[in-house]
């Protein structure tokens, strides 16, 4: 079973080289610009990893204060916004105010004040509790969510993106994130959708070896220079 945590502890470089290779369309950007009008929104981001929904946001919002509880993911993701030049970054240990900064920070405690944002986002963050927590994923879950809507000033949106299937091309929920799924719909009275971030690969050597990284070898076996993936986009506004 792949250990997660580890991969994000000590392997972000890796990780950043496979997400980099997702969403060939850029469908992820269309989705959200649908949901909530992008730009002047300020914006809080929790899982924010290497940057991958990050670099996607900050050239269009007024600001993106974006936390990770991985120190090392959060320095590819600062070293990626560095060489993109946008101008309006500097991260969180700089002096000066900024338009996006970045921060370790767990998601059930973000330290930044009551209604700050428009839009609070987590981007494959969230799901983990299931795993992480077994036994009580429900109250783990319900403290981020919670976090998220202390964080909105009314009318502000909180967005979650998480797996619907990796190599499937049709929405195929992992058995273990059905119940996690079902309880935002049910429970928190979450909107859902869905949109396709297929993987597109350097080549099919490439495609095994990241593949396996972090799926494993049963889902590098299927590696292909396009490999289809699903992701499902829940929302609520306050």
């Amino acid at each position: 079973m792949t250990d997660f945590k580890e991969i994000y502890a000590t392997q972000a470089e890796q990780y950043e080289r496979l997400v980099a290779r997702e969403d060939v369309e850029g469908n992820i950007l269309k989705a959200l610009q649908s949901i909530y009008p992008l730009a002047n929104a300020d914006v809080v981001e929790f899982g924010a990893g290497t940057g991958r929904l990050t670099g996607l946001l900050a050239p269009l919002v007024k600001s993106l204060r974006a936390y990770d509880e991985s120190a090392a993911m959060l320095a590819v993701a600062e070293r990626k916004l560095q060489e993109s030049g946008l101008a309006n970054w500097r991260t969180a240990r700089s002096r000066c105010v900024a338009a996006t900064s970045f921060a370790v920070a767990d998601h059930r405690s973000i330290p930044l004040p009551h209604h700050s944002a428009d839009i609070a986002i987590e981007g494959w963050a969230f799901g983990h509790f299931v795993g992480w927590f077994p036994a009580n994923w429900r109250e783990e879950a319900d403290r981020a969510l919670a976090e998220m809507e202390r964080l909105l000033r009314p009318g502000g949106v909180m967005i979650l993106l998480e797996t619907l299937g990796t190599g499937f091309e049709t929405p195929t929920p992992p058995e273990q994130l059905r119940p996690f799924y079902h309880w935002l719909e049910t429970e928190h009275h979450f909107h859902h959708t869905w949109i396709r971030t297929d993987y597109h690969f350097a080549s099919q050597t490439e495609a095994a070896e990241l593949l396996n990284f972090f799926f494993g070898p049963e889902m590098a076996a299927q590696a292909q220079i396009r490999f289809p993936e699903c992701t499902g986009i829940w929302h609520k506004t306050i």
